[in-house]
């Protein structure tokens, strides 16, 4: 029996930016968790430590001394944050040790004794390498990965059905008895979340999840599967099939879409199978295209390559404290840089913006940093929150090292 669990993010994070250029892989929302937790919650052991990039675990406030480690003989489960649960879990608890598994051509996850693991804990990014220098005997598994953000689009209604089929229906905040509710016994509201009178939770096609002091606000319609996060507020319009992370503010059409949290999408527009980072404020009218007029599958630039995503549906992928103006108008498969400040409305955006690219409707110019991080500031304010000194940190770093792509962009 294992004593704990690993987690951690290999070198393919960045096949997942602008998503993860300042979070770590296991601290993506995806279904009604986050890949990390989605994981842990499978495995079923306690979790030891978590290995990622330094800045990225320190911008979350993640950092820090594991808890007390087991004694050294004892085996330790070790798991690739994006990698997804299923039942080669089960097999990889009870492989022998040591044990490295290897599924879909990419190391899965390892089980090993603690005096093995413990030297790699500090090698953040490089810990992949570290593990497959200890020369482990490797074994298949089927484990599948969340290797590009389309994958966590298109598998999130899945995901959050298959999170939410363990917890029994339950009412603990306030549903007004003017709200619809259709099949009660998928709908969990969670304490202190208000339903008003008028809005409608649909869960015939799946769960329905109302996070603590969320607010779904008169004339909303929520569909399910879906997942509404703490402190979130629906503000009027349609959210079907989406995950929305903790304290956004919604309105409009929002359908297939995983929002990190910390969002404003407050006015009418259509944002569809997207990805958006934290901090994101979409202007009125902000309307993402999903689908091509020929249905040909989107093509999506992903660290500075175009990739076929295979799917016909793909809209915006938006890295964090991005902002666009009033009528922002984004193409299929478009990949906007975190911190970019988008404001020609009326017109198309570039299908690719860079870190920190500042358009304008004519022309890309690079954002000022310490005017984006007064703004970040600001925003932070705005949900009680500050940007601490390890965040800005973060973000600091990010523009130094993405400068050479807006050069390029």
């Amino acid at each position: 029996m294992s004593a704990g669990l690993v987690l951690y993010e290999d070198r393919h994070w960045r096949d997942l930016r602008p998503l993860t250029d300042v979070v770590p892989v296991p601290a993506l929302a995806f279904g009604a968790d986050t890949l990390g937790g989605r994981l842990a919650r499978a495995a079923g052991l306690p979790l030891l430590a978590t290995v990622a990039r330094p800045a990225a675990l320190a911008a979350r406030g993640a950092a820090g001394a594991p808890p007390a480690p087991p004694a050294p003989g004892e085996p330790v489960l070790v798991l690739n944050a994006a990698a997804l649960p299923g039942p080669w879990l089960a097999a990889a608890r009870e492989a022998r040790v040591p044990a490295l598994l290897v599924g879909d051509g990419r190391v899965a996850g390892a089980h090993l004794p603690w005096s093995m693991l413990a030297p790699g804990l500090a090698r953040g990014e490089d810990f992949e390498t570290f593990l497959l220098g200890l020369a482990l005997p490797a074994f298949p598994c089927d484990a599948a990965f969340v290797q590009f953000p389309w994958h966590l689009i298109e598998r999130n209604a899945d995901a959050i059905a298959a999170d939410l089929a363990a917890r029994p229906a339950a009412v603990a905040g306030e549903v007004h008895p003017a709200a619809v509710v259709l099949e009660p016994g998928r709908v969990i509201v969670e304490a202190g979340a208000r339903v008003e009178p008028l809005a409608v939770l649909d869960a015939r096609s799946g769960p329905i999840l109302v996070g603590a002091g969320a607010l779904v606000r008169s004339h909303t319609v929520v569909t399910g599967p879906c997942v509404v996060g703490p402190g979130t507020q629906l503000l009027g319009g349609f959210v079907s099939r989406s995950t929305i992370g903790p304290e956004c503010r919604i309105a409009g059409e929002v359908e297939e879409c995983v929002w990190q949290g910390y969002a404003n999408k407050r006015h009418h527009g259509f944002v569809g199978h997207s990805a958006i980072g934290e901090w994101v404020n979409l202007g009125a009218l902000t309307t993402t295209s999903d689908l091509k007029n020929n249905y040909g599958n989107v093509r999506v630039w992903v660290d500075g390559r175009e990739l076929d995503s295979r799917s016909p549906k793909v809209g915006s992928v938006i890295g964090a404290h991005v902002k666009t103006g009033i009528g922002t108008l984004l193409p299929t498969g478009a990949s906007i840089g975190t911190g970019a400040n988008l404001f020609g409305g009326g017109r198309f955006a570039p299908k690719r913006v860079p870190a920190f690219g500042w358009w304008d409707g004519e022309t890309m110019a690079e954002h000022r940093l310490e005017r984006f991080l007064e703004t970040a500031r600001v925003a932070h304010a705005r949900r009680g929150r500050e940007l601490g000194p390890d965040e800005a940190a973060a973000l600091e770093a990010l523009f130094a090292a993405t400068a050479g792509e807006r050069r390029a962009g």
